[in-house]
């Protein structure tokens, strides 16, 4: 079963998407991971579109991707 959520995504003041994520596998393994898109970064738009845009200040939860 996938996991409704893979973290979240938070638009801070600056325009720049923050995503922290986290995986998960067998035996109770856990990874975190904390990714920033700026506005000019080359897959911003691909990012926001994954997440189904964002409101600044306003934490969402990210889907996983297919």
């Amino acid at each position: 079963m996938t996991s409704p959520s893979i973290g979240q995504a938070t638009l801070l003041p600056d325009g720049t998407i923050e995503l922290l994520l986290r995986a998960e596998g067998p035996g109770g393994m856990r990874g975190d991971a904390k990714f920033s898109y700026p506005p000019t970064h080359p897959q911003y738009q691909m990012v926001l579109t994954h997440v189904g845009g964002l409101e600044p200040g306003k934490p969402k939860p990210v889907p996983p991707w297919p």
